[in-house]
């Protein structure tokens, strides 16, 4: 039987494909626990630092389900990274337990919503993550059905198999779909699971927990949704230097023992507390530290990997979020990161973000949109904890402005846009050169 030429080539230049697998083995020698280092992995609670006052918030709230009474509806608001999914799953993790020590069918459904794109999908995911719950099957097809029969499905799944439900939506904001009356598909979404116990239709407690970064997201929440919905408030702050050092301390068993050098964990938690304080930024760090050490051989994470790390970190973060935004909403990032870089202030003004965002579609003979729908594309990049943004007076008799602050690197974010070949005719000087004029107007 013929061989692939190619697979002899490899065995002959550096031996098998399982003797190479057994020396990176062998080479990676600083980390032992990879899931420690995973951001998102739900860890003992002994490990979770600095949210004392959330955990027992949360805790108070939902432990009324251990008496088979319906939690009230939670919304957890704060910056990405602050702990707000991994205290609620940590609660009902615990929740989940003591339930079924006296036998209450309790059950927690987690989604995220960020690229569920419309309401029907949103319902016929939840129908599905239930499903898996229970270890069945969704009866109705995901399309080509109205979404009544797929809300029909989600309560019969439910009542079958539920006394409790609690219904955890992650990044619920980014839910938009399509509007009915200017109403977002998550406003839609809330209204139908919080009013879905004063119905005929279910006869199981639902508890409906949002989670979101947009501190103004029950602004675009209509009427019905706010009446049926009527949240217990959580809010997430930022963590700060000290705190993200004892995270990360919580962590450090996932190396070896002197497998980090005394500067490693204060370098982490510096750079994630210049970036709003994000805690899975702090444990991506040492995990991209830790791996990129090992790569290259050495004997132990150092300053230098966390450095180049901290790049790294950055550049990928950027691309995750720009790589799902429209062509216009580049444009205007890319504007305002222009401007943010060459004030060298990491802020940018609106109005001068927005004479550049002209010159920019301009070079590329792209559509032009009015300075108002500008600033609202880049509000709404705020949910990508990207920019933040704050109203500003230029005097008593001159109005006043936005200011655009970013949380990364302006050059970072310029140079993960420019791997968009649509922005290869935007020349780096000339960009300079405008962008300086307008800011010495």
């Amino acid at each position: 039987m013929p061989t692939d030429p190619g697979s002899e080539e490899i065995t002959d230049s550096t031996g098998s494909i399982k003797d190479l697998i057994l020396e990176q083995e062998e080479a990676a020698s600083l980390i032992k626990n990879r899931s420690l280092l995973e951001p998102n992995e739900i860890v003992d609670e002994e490990r979770i630092v600095g949210r004392d006052t959330q955990l027992t918030d949360i805790t108070q709230h939902l432990r009324v389900a251990i008496s088979n009474e319906r939690p009230p509806n939670l919304l957890l608001y704060g910056p990405s990274g602050t702990g707000k999914s991994l205290i609620i799953n940590a609660v009902c993790q615990n929740i989940v337990e003591l339930c079924e020590n006296r036998d209450i069918r309790f059950g927690v459904i987690q989604m995220n919503c960020q690229n569920v794109g419309t309401l029907g999908a949103a319902v016929y995911e939840l129908a599905r993550k239930v499903a898996n719950d229970i270890g069945t099957t969704v009866d109705v097809p995901e399309h080509g059905v109205p979404n009544k029969k797929k809300w029909r499905e989600l309560y019969r799944l439910i009542n079958d198999h539920y006394d409790t439900v609690v219904f955890i939506l992650d990044e619920l904001d980014m839910l938009v779909g399509r509007r009915d009356k200017d109403e977002p598909a998550f406003s839609r979404l809330l209204y139908q699971l919080s009013r879905a116990g004063s119905t005929d239709e279910i006869t199981a407690q639902v508890s409906v927990t949002a989670i979101t970064n947009d501190t103004k997201m029950m602004e675009s929440v209509g009427s019905r949704a706010l009446s049926s919905f009527t949240p217990e408030d959580v809010h997430f702050s930022d963590y700060d230097a000290n705190q993200l050092r004892e995270i990360l301390r919580a962590r450090e068993d996932a190396f070896h023992e002197d497998a980090l050098s005394d500067d490693v964990i204060p370098l982490a938690a510096a750079f994630a507390a210049q970036t709003n304080g994000d805690a899975r930024k702090a444990i991506d760090l040492m995990r991209t530290a830790g791996s990129i050490a090992e790569k290259t051989g050495a004997d132990e994470v150092r300053e230098e990997h966390v450095r180049e790390a901290q790049d790294k970190v950055e550049k990928n973060r950027v691309l995750e979020v720009t790589r799902g935004i429209s062509t216009q909403k580049k444009l205007c990032l890319f504007a305002t990161a222009a401007v943010a870089r060459e004030a060298g202030t990491g802020a940018a003004k609106s109005p001068i973000g927005y004479r550049v965002y002209q010159y920019l579609t301009g070079t590329l003979d792209s559509d032009q949109y009015h300075q108002e729908t500008y600033v609202n594309k880049m509000k709404e990049l705020t949910t990508y904890s990207l920019v933040e943004t704050e109203r500003k007076s230029q005097g008593p008799h001159s109005g006043s402005y936005l200011e655009f602050t970013f949380g990364e690197n302006p050059e970072t974010i310029i140079e993960t846009l420019r791997e968009d070949s649509r922005l290869d005719d935007v020349h780096g000087d000339e960009l300079r050169t405008v962008v300086n004029a307008q800011l010495n107007q």
